[in-house]
């Protein structure tokens, strides 16, 4: 598990945390997500590759990227979220373990923010808990990561002793 890369992709207008709508966003900037992403995955002894873009299609290959190159993908797409089936599609071709994060409570705002096409693809959803919400999502990939890496020694230990 230790030297396993997450992939933490973050999509439009989250460059302008700590200055946009403090109110429903927080004061922490992205910076600070990132700083604290990276203390988290030193702690749990993996590598953080942390991004952001306010481009669709920057988003989409670097998930596609993700298959050959992450243990797992921590994702807010922010807006694309609510929109984006490009996002979708390229996440359910990764083939990877998808923690989607949302800062607000996206259940408690406008009806189109509702419903999202990246938690089509996730394997969980963590929304409304602010900036902590990274944590979490790092936190919860870690151990789905470690879940399928003993699951895939299991296995190859029962080959091993079916041969032997």
């Amino acid at each position: 598990m230790a030297g396993e890369t997450i992939l933490v992709l973050n999509g439009p207008n989250l460059n302008l945390l700590g200055l946009r709508e403090p109110e429903i966003y927080g004061t922490d900037t992205l910076a600070d997500i990132e700083e604290s992403c990276l203390e988290r995955a030193a702690e749990l002894e993996v590598k953080v590759d942390f991004r952001q873009t306010n481009h669709e299609g920057e988003l989409v290959a670097w998930i596609q990227e993700a298959r050959d190159t992450a243990a797992g993908i921590v994702i807010n797409a922010a807006s694309l979220s609510h929109t984006s089936i490009a996002i979708l599609d390229a996440l359910k071709f990764a083939g990877l373990p998808v923690i989607e994060v949302h800062l607000s409570n996206i259940f408690r705002r406008d009806p189109f923010r509702h419903v999202s096409y990246v938690s089509m693809a996730a394997t969980g959803v963590i929304c409304g808990l602010g900036a902590q919400g990274y944590l979490l999502a790092l936190d919860a990939l870690w151990r789905l990561i470690q879940a399928k890496s003993v699951s895939i020694a299991v296995v190859m230990g029962l080959f091993v002793v079916f041969f032997f």
